[in-house]
């Protein structure tokens, strides 16, 4: 069965994706220049990754700095029935950067950035906790973000009997 992430995308693009990992504003014409292909060549390829959401470019900020002094993830356990509402409403809240739909004992992971306690009781208690559907709020405070980055996207490789090209990526031949 193929993984659905080399469905979406082949070998340039991951090459193209991983220099913008790297710098998310560096220019097409130096990414060209870095994979000797044609600038044309990059900019197809990031509209088209633009286009079908492959690739999304946001300038993410370390919430402590510009003021969010209490940021938190939570997580939300929400009735079967409404997930689906209980998502497209919590999404549209100012605080949310990240809402994800997991497994396990919750079914939402909610990270919010808050100015200080009073804001996030207020989101809390307010807010999240009135969404229809939602049963159960586990938050915690994040105190210093060690890190934020997207994935490796080498470790998609799949070892064995593949053929890699060049580049280390499985070949489609």
């Amino acid at each position: 069965m193929d993984n659905m992430f080399e469905n979406q995308v082949d070998d340039l693009d991951v090459l193209i994706l991983t220099q913008l990992q790297e710098d998310g504003r560096k220019s097409f014409t130096d990414i060209a220049r870095s994979l000797n292909i044609a600038v044309g060549t990059v900019r197809n390829r990031v509209t088209k990754l633009l286009e079908d959401g492959t690739l999304r470019i946001i300038g993410r900020v370390d919430p402590h700095r510009v003021g969010f002094h209490i940021p938190a993830s939570i997580n939300v356990s929400v009735k079967p029935q409404h997930i689906e509402a209980a998502i497209t409403e919590i999404a549209k809240f100012r605080e949310v950067s990240y809402l994800a739909i997991t497994t396990g004992e919750y079914d939402l992971v909610v990270d919010v950035a808050c100015r200080d306690a009073n804001h996030l009781t207020e989101f809390i208690i307010n807010r999240l906790s009135k969404v229809v559907g939602v049963d159960k709020i586990q938050n915690s405070i994040i105190l210093r973000i060690a890190k934020v980055a997207q994935p490796d996207l080498n470790l998609v490789k799949i070892a064995g009997s593949h053929n890699h090209n060049e580049y280390g990526f499985i070949s489609r031949e």
